[in-house]
């Protein structure tokens, strides 16, 4: 069993940047592969980047590229998402979620995250 807790969340104006972190504890912690995905009022939860356990594949939505960066520093068991440049369109509850499975080639889904955090609100205003 692996505990998810995402911090680093708050009102951000536009243009600004917001780092979030996700704490990952549990067996092996730093074993897994970490998404981040957001969601926002009447909206489904969509992906935005993650990184795999090895820490050797990065992916990211299209809206997430040349913006985010996410990174992990395991000697924390710790993901960060870095934000930059951010517009009102970012504004979302963002939650991080693991899983010991390799992620697809492709990119990941929410289907292939097995442990979700309660996630943490970012707000960006115009």
């Amino acid at each position: 069993q692996v505990h998810l807790v995402e911090s680093g969340g708050g009102l951000v104006q536009t243009g600004g940047s917001r780092t979030l972190s996700c704490s990952v504890s549990g067996r092996s912690g730093s074993n897994y592969a970490v998404g981040w995905f957001r969601q926002a009022p009447g909206k489904e939860r969509e992906f935005v980047a993650a990184i795999s356990y090895s820490n050797r594949r990065t992916y990211y939505s299209d809206s997430a590229k040349s913006r985010f960066t996410i990174s992990k520093d395991g000697t924390k068991n710790t993901v960060y998402l870095q934000m930059n440049n951010l517009t009102p369109e970012d504004t979302g509850l963002y939650y991080c979620a693991a899983d010991r499975r390799p992620l697809p080639i492709g990119g990941p889904s929410r289907t292939d995250f097995g442990s979700w955090g309660q996630g943490t609100q970012v707000t960006v205003s115009s």
